[in-house]
């Protein structure tokens, strides 16, 4: 998810790196490619400042103006990004979602004719996904470790080594934490009808906390591939086991 020096010996974290996906490949001109990590997939450091946009336009055009439009001031903020990153070239598919994102929290807010339904989406989402990461670390099948062994393409190997099933442990806490730490928040927020402090809540803990999340994600990853990697070099070294010589030699 961060970018690393390309001298680093250790691969991205977030680039698949199985034969099938590699994360470079070389063309006819003998230039690599690097294929797209998952933040630049998520729309870059700026895909992630986009993201606020909305918000930013939403309270202000409700304090001064009224709830329409505010919400069709969202919206429209939310669609310039999309033609935005259409001109540009870049990835769409973060702006696509903001923009139905977006169209959802301002149904929301329609629908129950007072500014703070905005946020009401973001809050039970940040619930389902908390309970989600809390729930796999139970059942000892943490996401983090099942999103990334699908990504390298390596599955769930990572569950045959506790070591690394430890690290993805961590890495599904971090997570889960930022998810419970936006739902207590701001759902204290919204009971209080403080739709101002909502949104400052929803940007300071948005993109700030991811980045803190991926980072701890960052660290575990390498670690659980490094310990994976270490088991497979042993199993190798260690060569055929006597019962199979054995059954060889008959």
């Amino acid at each position: 998810m961060v970018v690393t020096n390309s001298d680093d010996a250790v691969p991205h974290p977030m680039t698949p790196s199985t034969p099938e996906s590699t994360a470079e490949v070389s063309t006819p001109e003998g230039v690599e490619k690097v294929a797209p990590t998952v933040l630049e997939q998520l729309g870059g450091l700026s895909g992630l400042v986009y993201s606020t946009l909305p918000v930013v336009v939403f309270v202000p055009a409700n304090s001064y103006f009224n709830l329409g439009v505010a919400l069709w001031a969202a919206l429209g903020v939310a669609a310039a990004v999309l033609v935005w990153r259409l001109i540009q070239r870049s990835p769409i598919q973060p702006a696509i979602s903001g923009f139905f994102g977006v169209g959802i929290c301002a149904f929301i807010a329609y629908r129950t004719g007072d500014a703070k339904g905005y946020f009401l989406f973001g809050i039970y989402t940040s619930l389902v996904y908390g309970g989600a990461f809390v729930l796999s670390v139970l059942a000892r099948w943490p996401l983090v470790g099942v999103i990334w062994g699908y990504l390298n393409g390596k599955g769930t190997a990572w569950r045959r080594d506790r070591s690394a099933v430890r690290y993805y442990d961590v890495a599904t806490i971090a997570w889960a934490a930022v998810f419970g730490a936006r739902y207590v928040v701001q759902s204290q927020l919204y009971d209080s009808d403080q739709t101002g402090w909502l949104a400052v809540a929803r940007i300071g803990m948005g993109w700030p906390l991811t980045g803190v999340a991926l980072l701890v994600t960052l660290w575990a990853v390498r670690r659980a591939d490094r310990t994976l990697e270490v088991e497979s070099n042993a199993d190798r070294t260690d060569g055929p086991r006597p019962s199979d010589q054995t059954d060889r030699s008959t």
